[in-house]
């Protein structure tokens, strides 16, 4: 068969297919809504896990230690242990906070100025805070770093303020895990319902394809258009699904973002980028296209022309 016969008939198919779920409209759009809420959640799920992650800003500069060193260690033995702690791995920056500078933003930030002036010398020690690299700030990465450093016999103190951060991001971890099973799960809920739509449509069109099968045609050739319906059954259900998803962002967008300013922010939520939507539509046309197939190579193979 040359390309062009070929091209023809799969136009024909689709048009076909495209005609009769015209002809039923009512049927049609229910099928499509109940496609299109299955995967509209798990997309929802995954649109919170991005924005929680847009709107905290990744926490990229949260995780940090200060450093606190013995009372004795001078501001150039500061320096220099900066230095050796840069060249060590995963580290992003190292920051030396002086016993002056620390008492300097004590005094101003404090409200003990006052209190301050009666010390005769400075109780506070030198500081370094160090923020590890993104890919360095696993808890065990970070405990190791921890009792690194704490082994130095010129440090006395080392804390990590990173609990919270830590936490958080476990919590989007559970978040990502729940959106990859609610997309499993949601997934295979679309294969069933186009795969029951395609099943019904073939019983409805028994003797048709009977009598296409008594005239040559292969099972190739009967299960075509069903194919491209269950196609359009992913692509419309994912359409719709996309238009619920921005109906809901737009919906949420005032009060979120009066929220947001109430923290300083100007975080505004944000839709479906274009890879999601990508993965949304193709993933939705690769399922309706293997549910109708699923359907159709098991039911097609049962109906024969009668002799």
């Amino acid at each position: 068969m040359n390309p062009a016969t070929l091209a023809t008939r799969h136009a024909q198919a689709l048009m076909g297919a495209l005609g009769r779920l015209a002809r039923a409209p009512l049927a049609t759009i229910l099928t499509l809504l109940v496609i299109a809420l299955a995967l509209a959640l798990p997309a929802a799920l995954g649109l919170l896990v991005t924005n929680a992650e847009v709107a905290t800003g990744g926490f990229s500069q949260a995780v940090d230690m200060s450093v606190y060193l013995k009372s004795g260690e001078t501001v150039q033995q500061a320096q220099r242990l900066a230095h050796r702690v840069r060249t060590m791995p995963g580290i992003a920056n190292v920051t030396v906070i002086s016993a002056a500078q620390g008492l300097r933003d004590f005094r101003k930030y404090s409200g003990f100025g006052a209190a301050l002036d009666a010390l005769t010398s400075n109780p506070l020690p030198n500081v370094l805070r160090i923020v590890p690299r993104a890919e360095a700030s696993s808890a065990a990465d970070l405990d190791r770093l921890r009792r690194d450093i704490g082994a130095w016999p010129e440090v006395q103190v080392v804390q990590l303020d990173a609990q919270w951060v830590l936490r958080f991001n476990a919590m989007l971890g559970v978040l990502r895990r729940l959106v990859l099973t609610a997309a499993v799960l949601f997934g295979a809920g679309v294969l069933a319902v186009i795969g029951n739509t395609i099943r019904l449509e073939i019983l409805n069109r028994h003797a048709e394809i009977e009598v296409t099968k008594l005239v040559g045609g292969s099972n190739a050739f009967v299960r075509r258009p069903f194919l491209y319906t269950g196609m359009l059954y992913g692509l419309g259900g994912a359409l719709l699904a996309w238009m619920i998803l921005e109906a809901v962002v737009i919906g949420l967008t005032g009060p979120v973002a009066r929220l947001a300013q109430l923290y300083g922010s100007a975080f505004v939520p944000a839709g479906l980028a274009a890879r999601q939507c990508g993965v949304l539509f193709g993933g939705a046309v690769v399922l309706g296209w293997l549910g109708a197939w699923i359907s159709a190579y098991h039911h097609l193979r049962r109906i024969e022309p009668r002799a």
